[in-house]
């Protein structure tokens, strides 16, 4: 019995070395000094005090921001992946003429590195330059139809369009959200394909033989059997997009810019305080609080989807 835990030895020295050790220096710095200098840290005692001046000293408009930005970027993405997934998998699911070709081309945007999907992004957003701006107004002219339900767009004296920059304003949101759902849901449509394809025909032959529309095939017997799948995506992309950090990063000045107040995400900013600030206190202590905001986030998601995963 003990020469199991021999050969167990090296992975648990591993991870206490790169897991639980800079975990737990993470926890204990802020309460040890307030901007986590090697001074501080020297000098200083153990003291809740020094928590709340480490997290004080990083507070500000920008957390707030940060903090309202990460919440509306989470639900998005998380909302418009589970969407798209669900729907990309019925329709691969679906009995047509080159199935596996269309399989594996919406497969593409998940292969791409997400610093590769940021500096693309980056591009495509551009204003006068970006392919996006370009296919939106000078070949769909959107500005015309969305004139038609009132909106209004800018004119040079000229009659020259303003186009929408997307990378400034309140605009920069949708600039980060776009690509991340563009980048995340086909994962999320094979999760749900997984779950599709261990269902039984046979429920749906008996569904189908007793009259039942497909609608309510999809509410009633779909749906109610992918429950499990969808605890395990709505993890996956709770944490994935709370801790987002490599498409917005590249995409504003890659790696060291502001993505600006309507788009700086919780970890852009801790990495600003942490590393740009010199501010390691702060950046330790909320990243500490976001730890155990997630770990509340979890023991949520737990009690009303533990069930459903055992039982599947």
């Amino acid at each position: 019995m003990r020469k199991r835990y021999v050969f167990l030895l090296p992975l648990l020295v591993f991870l206490a070395f790169v897991f639980v050790i800079p975990v737990l220096m993470g926890i204990v710095l802020p309460f040890f000094s307030g901007e986590g200098t090697s001074q501080e840290i020297r000098n200083g005692s153990f003291s809740f005090a020094h928590f709340i001046e480490s997290v004080s000293s990083g507070a500000g408009t920008g957390l707030i921001d940060a903090i309202r930005n990460t919440l509306i970027y989470t639900f998005c993405v998380s909302c418009g992946c589970i969407i798209l997934g669900l729907f990309g998998a019925l329709l691969v699911t679906q009995k047509f003429p080159s199935a596996g070709i269309v399989r594996f081309l919406l497969m593409i945007s998940w292969v791409v590195p997400t610093y590769i999907v940021g500096l693309l992004w980056g591009f495509m957003w551009q204003q006068d330059e970006g392919i996006i701006n370009m296919i939106l107004f000078d070949y769909l002219r959107w500005d015309q139809i969305s004139g038609i339900f009132g909106a209004n767009w800018n004119y040079l004296p000229d009659g020259t369009l303003v186009k929408p920059n997307w990378l400034t304003g309140p605009n920069t949101i949708w600039a980060i959200i776009v690509p991340s759902i563009w980048r995340n849901w086909p994962f999320c449509m094979m999760m749900f394909l997984s779950g599709l394809s261990a269902i039984p025909h046979d429920i749906y032959e008996a569904a189908e033989i007793d009259g039942i529309p497909s609608r309510e095939r999809f509410l009633h017997i779909t749906l109610p059997i992918l429950r499990p799948i969808f605890g395990v995506i709505i993890l996956e992309c709770l944490v994935i997009n709370m801790y987002s950090f490599n498409l917005v990063a590249m995409m504003f000045g890659n790696g060291s810019g502001f993505p600006g107040k309507f788009s700086d995400l919780m970890m852009t900013f801790l990495y600003r305080t942490s590393f740009q600030t010199w501010n390691f206190g702060a950046g330790a202590a909320l990243g500490t609080l976001s730890m155990f905001f997630m770990l509340i986030c979890v023991s949520i998601w737990y009690r009303n989807f533990g069930k459903d995963l055992k039982n599947g």
